[in-house]
Protein backbone atom coordinates (compact mmCIF):
# COMPACT_ATOMS: atom_id res chain seq x y z
CA UNK A 1 0.00 0.00 0.00
CA UNK A 2 1.30 3.45 -1.01
CA UNK A 3 0.04 6.83 0.14
CA UNK A 4 0.06 9.81 -2.17
CA UNK A 5 -1.64 13.09 -2.99
CA UNK A 6 -4.49 13.19 -5.49
CA UNK A 7 -6.26 16.24 -6.91
CA UNK A 8 -10.04 16.04 -6.55
CA UNK A 9 -12.90 18.22 -7.77
CA UNK A 10 -16.10 18.47 -5.71
CA UNK A 11 -19.32 20.33 -6.51
CA UNK A 12 -21.58 20.83 -3.49
CA UNK A 13 -25.31 21.54 -3.30
CA UNK A 14 -24.72 25.20 -2.47
CA UNK A 15 -23.22 25.71 -5.93
CA UNK A 16 -19.56 25.90 -4.92
CA UNK A 17 -16.94 23.92 -6.77
CA UNK A 18 -13.81 23.02 -4.81
CA UNK A 19 -10.41 21.80 -5.99
CA UNK A 20 -8.14 20.37 -3.31
CA UNK A 21 -5.47 17.77 -2.70
CA UNK A 22 -6.37 14.68 -0.71
CA UNK A 23 -4.04 12.01 0.62
CA UNK A 24 -5.25 8.66 -0.67
CA UNK A 25 -4.14 5.07 -0.29
CA UNK A 26 -2.99 3.46 -3.52
CA UNK A 27 -3.28 -0.34 -3.33
CA UNK A 28 -0.45 -2.63 -4.33
CA UNK A 29 -0.79 -3.55 -8.00
CA UNK A 30 -2.82 -6.65 -8.82
CA UNK A 31 -1.40 -9.41 -11.02
CA UNK A 32 -1.87 -7.54 -14.30
CA UNK A 33 -1.33 -4.05 -12.92
CA UNK A 34 1.57 -1.67 -12.37
CA UNK A 35 2.12 1.22 -9.97
CA UNK A 36 3.26 4.40 -11.72
CA UNK A 37 4.96 7.32 -9.98
CA UNK A 38 3.31 10.08 -12.03
CA UNK A 39 5.75 12.76 -13.16
CA UNK A 40 3.81 14.62 -15.85
CA UNK A 41 0.14 14.96 -16.85
CA UNK A 42 -1.26 17.39 -19.43
CA UNK A 43 -4.28 19.63 -18.88
CA UNK A 44 -6.54 18.84 -21.83
CA UNK A 45 -9.93 20.44 -22.60
CA UNK A 46 -11.55 17.15 -21.57
CA UNK A 47 -9.86 17.46 -18.16
CA UNK A 48 -11.13 21.00 -17.70
CA UNK A 49 -14.69 19.73 -17.99
CA UNK A 50 -14.16 17.61 -14.86
CA UNK A 51 -11.96 20.11 -13.06
CA UNK A 52 -14.36 23.02 -13.28
CA UNK A 53 -17.58 21.80 -14.87
CA UNK A 54 -19.96 24.79 -15.05
CA UNK A 55 -18.04 26.90 -12.52
CA UNK A 56 -17.21 30.56 -13.13
CA UNK A 57 -13.41 30.33 -13.02
CA UNK A 58 -13.18 34.08 -13.53
CA UNK A 59 -14.61 34.46 -10.01
CA UNK A 60 -12.48 31.73 -8.43
CA UNK A 61 -10.39 32.32 -5.31
CA UNK A 62 -7.73 30.38 -3.42
CA UNK A 63 -7.36 29.98 0.35
CA UNK A 64 -4.29 28.56 2.06
CA UNK A 65 -0.87 28.00 0.55
CA UNK A 66 1.26 25.27 -0.97
CA UNK A 67 -0.27 21.81 -1.03
CA UNK A 68 -2.81 22.96 1.57
CA UNK A 69 -4.34 25.36 -0.98
CA UNK A 70 -8.04 25.05 -1.77
CA UNK A 71 -9.48 26.65 -4.90
CA UNK A 72 -13.19 27.47 -4.94
CA UNK A 73 -15.38 28.84 -7.71
CA UNK A 74 -19.12 29.61 -7.85
CA UNK A 75 -21.51 27.79 -10.16
CA UNK A 76 -24.41 29.83 -11.59
CA UNK A 77 -27.65 28.45 -10.08
CA UNK A 78 -29.24 27.83 -13.49
CA UNK A 79 -26.49 25.30 -14.32
CA UNK A 80 -26.78 23.20 -11.15
CA UNK A 81 -29.68 20.96 -12.30
CA UNK A 82 -27.58 19.66 -15.21
CA UNK A 83 -24.88 18.49 -12.79
CA UNK A 84 -27.08 16.95 -10.13
CA UNK A 85 -25.39 13.59 -10.66
CA UNK A 86 -22.00 14.81 -9.44
CA UNK A 87 -23.12 16.81 -6.41
CA UNK A 88 -21.11 15.88 -3.33
CA UNK A 89 -18.77 13.55 -5.19
CA UNK A 90 -15.00 14.06 -4.92
CA UNK A 91 -13.95 13.31 -8.49
CA UNK A 92 -10.33 12.42 -9.32
CA UNK A 93 -9.08 14.29 -12.38
CA UNK A 94 -6.63 13.72 -15.22
CA UNK A 95 -7.24 11.51 -18.25
CA UNK A 96 -3.62 10.74 -19.07
CA UNK A 97 -0.04 11.18 -17.94
CA UNK A 98 3.35 9.54 -17.71
CA UNK A 99 5.80 8.35 -15.12
CA UNK A 100 8.03 5.51 -13.96
CA UNK A 101 6.74 2.06 -13.00
CA UNK A 102 7.85 1.53 -9.39
CA UNK A 103 5.95 -1.69 -8.64
CA UNK A 104 4.35 -4.40 -10.74
CA UNK A 105 2.08 -7.39 -10.40
CA UNK A 106 3.24 -10.94 -11.02
CA UNK A 107 2.13 -11.30 -14.64
CA UNK A 108 4.85 -11.26 -17.33
CA UNK A 109 3.19 -8.22 -18.97
CA UNK A 110 3.34 -6.22 -15.74
CA UNK A 111 6.84 -7.33 -14.78
CA UNK A 112 8.13 -6.34 -18.24
CA UNK A 113 7.28 -2.71 -17.43
CA UNK A 114 9.15 -2.54 -14.12
CA UNK A 115 11.42 0.52 -14.01
CA UNK A 116 10.27 1.80 -17.40
CA UNK A 117 8.82 5.18 -18.28
CA UNK A 118 5.28 4.71 -19.56
CA UNK A 119 2.41 6.79 -20.79
CA UNK A 120 -0.87 5.94 -19.07
CA UNK A 121 -4.54 6.52 -19.81
CA UNK A 122 -7.29 5.69 -17.39
CA UNK A 123 -8.29 8.71 -15.32
CA UNK A 124 -7.12 9.96 -11.94
CA UNK A 125 -3.71 10.94 -13.30
CA UNK A 126 -3.44 14.22 -11.37
CA UNK A 127 -1.87 12.28 -8.53
CA UNK A 128 1.54 11.29 -7.23
CA UNK A 129 0.85 7.59 -7.82
CA UNK A 130 -1.55 5.70 -10.04
CA UNK A 131 -2.19 1.97 -10.25
CA UNK A 132 -3.17 0.96 -13.78
CA UNK A 133 -3.61 -2.16 -15.92
CA UNK A 134 -0.43 -3.02 -17.78
CA UNK A 135 -2.38 -3.04 -21.05
CA UNK A 136 -3.23 0.65 -20.57
CA UNK A 137 0.46 1.60 -20.37
CA UNK A 138 2.54 2.61 -23.37
CA UNK A 139 6.27 2.04 -22.75
CA UNK A 140 8.51 4.59 -24.43
CA UNK A 141 12.13 4.40 -25.53
CA UNK A 142 14.76 4.41 -22.77
CA UNK A 143 15.81 7.95 -21.93
CA UNK A 144 12.51 9.50 -23.00
CA UNK A 145 11.47 12.11 -20.39
CA UNK A 146 8.04 11.68 -18.83
CA UNK A 147 6.97 15.09 -20.16
CA UNK A 148 7.47 13.79 -23.73
CA UNK A 149 5.25 10.78 -23.05
CA UNK A 150 2.58 12.57 -21.01
CA UNK A 151 0.31 13.39 -23.97
CA UNK A 152 0.66 10.08 -25.77
CA UNK A 153 -2.98 9.04 -25.62
CA UNK A 154 -5.82 11.58 -25.83
CA UNK A 155 -4.74 13.85 -28.70
CA UNK A 156 -2.75 11.29 -30.75
CA UNK A 157 -5.42 8.59 -30.54
CA UNK A 158 -8.18 11.12 -31.24
CA UNK A 159 -6.41 12.40 -34.36
CA UNK A 160 -5.80 8.87 -35.60
CA UNK A 161 -9.38 7.96 -34.71
CA UNK A 162 -10.72 10.75 -36.90
CA UNK A 163 -8.87 9.43 -39.94
CA UNK A 164 -9.91 5.86 -39.13
CA UNK A 165 -13.55 6.98 -38.80
CA UNK A 166 -13.28 8.58 -42.24
CA UNK A 167 -12.16 5.27 -43.75
CA UNK A 168 -14.72 3.21 -41.83
CA UNK A 169 -17.65 5.37 -42.91
CA UNK A 170 -16.66 5.67 -46.56
CA UNK A 171 -15.63 9.32 -46.68
CA UNK A 172 -12.56 10.53 -48.57
CA UNK A 173 -11.59 13.83 -46.92
CA UNK A 174 -12.02 15.71 -43.65
CA UNK A 175 -12.94 19.08 -42.19
CA UNK A 176 -11.62 20.02 -38.73
CA UNK A 177 -12.36 23.05 -36.53
CA UNK A 178 -10.10 24.72 -33.95
CA UNK A 179 -7.53 23.31 -36.31
CA UNK A 180 -4.40 25.05 -34.99
CA UNK A 181 -4.67 23.28 -31.64
CA UNK A 182 -2.16 20.69 -30.49
CA UNK A 183 -4.51 17.99 -31.73
CA UNK A 184 -5.15 19.85 -34.98
CA UNK A 185 -1.45 20.07 -35.74
CA UNK A 186 -1.12 16.32 -35.18
CA UNK A 187 -4.05 15.70 -37.52
CA UNK A 188 -2.39 17.79 -40.22
CA UNK A 189 0.82 15.81 -39.94
CA UNK A 190 -1.10 12.52 -40.16
CA UNK A 191 -3.13 13.63 -43.18
CA UNK A 192 -0.07 14.94 -45.02
CA UNK A 193 1.78 11.68 -44.39
CA UNK A 194 -1.20 9.51 -45.33
CA UNK A 195 -2.32 11.50 -48.37
CA UNK A 196 -5.65 12.57 -46.85
CA UNK A 197 -7.18 15.89 -47.91
CA UNK A 198 -7.93 18.07 -44.88
CA UNK A 199 -9.82 21.35 -44.65
CA UNK A 200 -8.79 23.35 -41.57
CA UNK A 201 -10.98 25.97 -39.90
CA UNK A 202 -9.32 28.56 -37.61
CA UNK A 203 -10.32 31.91 -36.11
CA UNK A 204 -7.20 34.03 -36.48
CA UNK A 205 -4.56 34.76 -39.16
CA UNK A 206 -1.72 33.66 -36.88
CA UNK A 207 -3.42 30.29 -36.43
CA UNK A 208 -3.68 29.92 -40.18
CA UNK A 209 0.04 30.67 -40.46
CA UNK A 210 0.89 27.91 -37.96
CA UNK A 211 -0.86 25.37 -40.15
CA UNK A 212 0.55 26.64 -43.43
CA UNK A 213 4.06 26.32 -41.98
CA UNK A 214 3.23 22.65 -41.33
CA UNK A 215 2.28 22.24 -44.98
CA UNK A 216 -1.51 22.56 -44.74
CA UNK A 217 -3.10 23.36 -48.13
CA UNK A 218 -6.64 24.27 -47.11
CA UNK A 219 -7.01 26.75 -44.24
CA UNK A 220 -10.20 28.81 -43.79
CA UNK A 221 -10.48 31.66 -41.29
CA UNK A 222 -13.98 31.88 -39.79
CA UNK A 223 -13.35 35.58 -39.01
CA UNK A 224 -12.94 36.48 -42.69
CA UNK A 225 -15.86 37.97 -44.64
CA UNK A 226 -15.16 35.38 -47.32
CA UNK A 227 -15.26 32.43 -44.88
CA UNK A 228 -18.34 30.68 -46.28
CA UNK A 229 -17.20 30.95 -49.89
CA UNK A 230 -13.63 29.92 -48.94
CA UNK A 231 -14.97 26.94 -47.03
CA UNK A 232 -17.27 25.89 -49.84
CA UNK A 233 -14.42 26.14 -52.37
CA UNK A 234 -12.12 24.04 -50.19
CA UNK A 235 -14.79 21.39 -49.60
CA UNK A 236 -15.58 21.27 -53.31
CA UNK A 237 -11.91 20.77 -54.18
CA UNK A 238 -11.35 18.06 -51.57
CA UNK A 239 -14.73 16.35 -51.69
CA UNK A 240 -14.90 16.39 -47.88
CA UNK A 241 -18.18 15.06 -46.48
CA UNK A 242 -17.06 14.41 -42.89
CA UNK A 243 -16.20 17.02 -40.24
CA UNK A 244 -15.06 16.97 -36.62
CA UNK A 245 -16.08 20.04 -34.64
CA UNK A 246 -14.29 20.96 -31.41
CA UNK A 247 -16.43 24.04 -30.74
CA UNK A 248 -19.79 22.32 -30.24
CA UNK A 249 -21.95 25.41 -29.80
CA UNK A 250 -22.97 28.15 -32.17
CA UNK A 251 -23.60 27.88 -35.90
CA UNK A 252 -20.29 26.46 -37.15
CA UNK A 253 -21.50 22.86 -37.54
CA UNK A 254 -24.47 24.11 -39.56
CA UNK A 255 -22.22 26.27 -41.73
CA UNK A 256 -20.03 23.26 -42.50
CA UNK A 257 -23.02 21.14 -43.51
CA UNK A 258 -24.34 23.95 -45.69
CA UNK A 259 -20.94 24.36 -47.39
CA UNK A 260 -20.83 20.60 -48.01
CA UNK A 261 -24.28 20.75 -49.60
CA UNK A 262 -23.39 23.71 -51.81
CA UNK A 263 -20.15 21.99 -52.86
CA UNK A 264 -22.12 18.88 -53.87
CA UNK A 265 -24.61 20.94 -55.89
CA UNK A 266 -21.81 22.39 -58.00
CA UNK A 267 -21.61 19.00 -59.74
CA UNK A 268 -24.69 18.63 -61.99
CA UNK A 269 -26.98 15.73 -61.04
CA UNK A 270 -30.63 14.89 -61.42
CA UNK A 271 -32.74 17.41 -59.52
CA UNK A 272 -34.19 16.32 -56.20
CA UNK A 273 -36.41 18.33 -53.89
CA UNK A 274 -34.45 16.71 -51.04
CA UNK A 275 -31.13 18.20 -52.12
CA UNK A 276 -27.91 16.28 -52.61
CA UNK A 277 -28.17 12.55 -52.00
CA UNK A 278 -24.58 12.37 -50.73
CA UNK A 279 -24.51 11.93 -46.95
CA UNK A 280 -22.81 14.74 -45.04
CA UNK A 281 -21.74 14.16 -41.44
CA UNK A 282 -20.49 16.41 -38.64
CA UNK A 283 -19.31 14.95 -35.34
CA UNK A 284 -19.07 17.22 -32.31
CA UNK A 285 -16.22 16.10 -30.06
CA UNK A 286 -15.56 19.21 -27.96
CA UNK A 287 -17.28 22.08 -26.16
CA UNK A 288 -15.14 25.16 -26.69
CA UNK A 289 -18.36 27.09 -27.33
CA UNK A 290 -20.91 26.47 -24.56
CA UNK A 291 -23.81 28.19 -26.33
CA UNK A 292 -26.56 26.05 -27.92
CA UNK A 293 -25.81 24.38 -31.24
CA UNK A 294 -27.78 26.23 -33.90
CA UNK A 295 -28.90 24.46 -37.08
CA UNK A 296 -30.17 26.21 -40.20
CA UNK A 297 -31.33 23.24 -42.23
CA UNK A 298 -30.20 24.37 -45.66
CA UNK A 299 -28.43 21.14 -46.57
CA UNK A 300 -31.06 18.77 -47.90
CA UNK A 301 -32.01 15.57 -46.13
CA UNK A 302 -28.84 13.47 -46.40
CA UNK A 303 -26.96 14.70 -43.34
CA UNK A 304 -26.16 13.82 -39.79
CA UNK A 305 -24.97 15.55 -36.63
CA UNK A 306 -23.76 13.49 -33.70
CA UNK A 307 -21.24 13.16 -30.92
CA UNK A 308 -17.86 11.47 -31.14
CA UNK A 309 -15.96 10.22 -28.10
CA UNK A 310 -12.59 8.47 -28.15
CA UNK A 311 -13.40 5.68 -25.64
CA UNK A 312 -16.56 4.76 -27.57
CA UNK A 313 -14.63 4.74 -30.84
CA UNK A 314 -11.93 2.48 -29.39
CA UNK A 315 -14.56 0.10 -28.04
CA UNK A 316 -16.06 -0.09 -31.52
CA UNK A 317 -12.83 -0.78 -33.43
CA UNK A 318 -11.49 -3.32 -30.93
CA UNK A 319 -8.16 -4.23 -29.38
CA UNK A 320 -6.28 -5.08 -32.58
CA UNK A 321 -6.89 -1.66 -34.13
CA UNK A 322 -6.13 0.10 -30.83
CA UNK A 323 -2.77 -1.68 -30.59
CA UNK A 324 -2.01 -0.72 -34.20
CA UNK A 325 -2.74 2.93 -33.42
CA UNK A 326 -0.72 2.87 -30.19
CA UNK A 327 2.23 1.37 -32.02
CA UNK A 328 2.21 4.24 -34.48
CA UNK A 329 2.04 6.77 -31.64
CA UNK A 330 5.05 5.17 -29.94
CA UNK A 331 7.10 5.18 -33.15
CA UNK A 332 6.28 8.83 -33.96
CA UNK A 333 6.23 10.25 -30.43
CA UNK A 334 8.97 12.79 -31.08
CA UNK A 335 7.67 13.83 -34.53
CA UNK A 336 4.02 13.55 -35.53
CA UNK A 337 2.75 13.31 -31.96
CA UNK A 338 5.13 15.65 -30.17
CA UNK A 339 3.49 18.06 -27.69
CA UNK A 340 4.82 21.43 -26.60
CA UNK A 341 3.91 23.06 -23.30
CA UNK A 342 3.41 26.69 -22.41
CA UNK A 343 4.19 26.12 -18.73
CA UNK A 344 4.84 23.33 -16.25
CA UNK A 345 2.87 23.53 -12.99
CA UNK A 346 3.19 22.11 -9.50
CA UNK A 347 0.10 21.09 -7.54
CA UNK A 348 0.24 24.38 -5.61
CA UNK A 349 0.44 26.42 -8.81
CA UNK A 350 -2.47 24.52 -10.32
CA UNK A 351 -4.57 25.44 -7.27
CA UNK A 352 -3.82 29.15 -7.66
CA UNK A 353 -6.93 30.97 -8.93
CA UNK A 354 -4.82 33.30 -11.07
CA UNK A 355 -3.03 30.38 -12.73
CA UNK A 356 -6.31 28.47 -13.12
CA UNK A 357 -7.72 31.34 -15.15
CA UNK A 358 -4.76 30.98 -17.50
CA UNK A 359 -4.93 27.24 -18.14
CA UNK A 360 -8.74 27.32 -18.30
CA UNK A 361 -8.71 29.97 -21.04
CA UNK A 362 -8.44 27.33 -23.82
CA UNK A 363 -6.15 29.53 -25.92
CA UNK A 364 -5.14 27.88 -29.18
CA UNK A 365 -1.48 26.93 -29.12
CA UNK A 366 -1.23 27.00 -25.32
CA UNK A 367 -0.96 23.78 -23.32
CA UNK A 368 -0.15 23.29 -19.65
CA UNK A 369 1.55 20.36 -17.93
CA UNK A 370 1.10 19.29 -14.31
CA UNK A 371 4.20 17.83 -12.62
CA UNK A 372 2.84 16.07 -9.50
CA UNK A 373 6.26 15.43 -7.94
CA UNK A 374 7.44 19.04 -8.25
CA UNK A 375 8.09 21.26 -5.21
CA UNK A 376 6.97 18.65 -2.66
Amino acid sequence: MTNGLQLQSTLDESGTLKLALTEVEVPDPAENEVLVRVEAAPINPSDLGVLFGPADVGSASTAGSGIESVLTAPVPPQHLPRFKGRLGQALPVGNEGAGVVVAAGNSPEAQALMGKTVGVAGGGMYAQYRAAPAMMCLPVADGTPARDAASCFVNPMTALGMVETMHMEGHSALVHTAAASNLGQMLNKICIADGVQLVNIVRKPEQAEILRELGAKYVCNSSDDSFISDLTDAIHETGATLAFDATGGGKLASQILEAMEQAQLRTPTDYSIYGSTVHKQVYIYGSLDLTPTTLNRAYGAAWGLGGWLLPLFLAKVGMEKMIEMRTRVASELSTTFASHYTRELSFAEMLSADVARQYNAKVTGEKYLLCPQRDL
